[in-house]
Parts: structure tokens; sequence; C-alpha cells
């Protein structure tokens, strides 16, 4: 294992660690710990373009076109 040493950190921070630490239950370092493994091992998040990308094809646009009523427009669920 890997030692990780921080350095010039803004008291503020060391505090929040603590007081996190202490809700959880664990040490500050274990909580370092945890805090690293979950920003830096989670899955990638994908971009909203790729997102878009990813969507299948289901239809021209004119299959979701609004179909014309008669209802009043502010009863747009009649």
């Amino acid at each position: 294992m890997a030692t990780l040493i921080v350095r010039n950190l803004d008291p503020a921070i060391v505090e929040a660690l603590k007081h996190r630490a202490s809700a959880h239950g664990r040490s500050a370092e274990a909580e370092h710990r945890v805090l690293l493994e979950e920003v830096l091992q989670r899955p990638k998040q994908r971009s909203f373009a790729e997102v878009l990308a990813s969507m299948p094809n289901v239809g021209l646009d004119s299959d979701f076109e609004r179909v014309p009523t008669n209802a009043p427009a502010d009863d747009v669920f009649a």
C-alpha cells in the first residue's frame, strides 16, 4: 500500500473531514480513504451528448407531432 501525505489544507477542510469521519464512526484517515475511493473509482458518467447519441431511432419527428383537439388550451389532459 502506498502512503499519501496532503499538505497545506485549509483548517475548515480538516475539521469537515473530522466531523464526517465521526458521523460515520471512522477515523479521519479512514474517512479520507473512503472519500478518495468514492471519487476516483466510481464509474465515469456519460456526457449529455453521449446519452443522446445512444438513444435508438424510434421513428420520424412527424410520428410525435401533437394532434390538434377541440379541448380548451387550459385543459390539455381532457
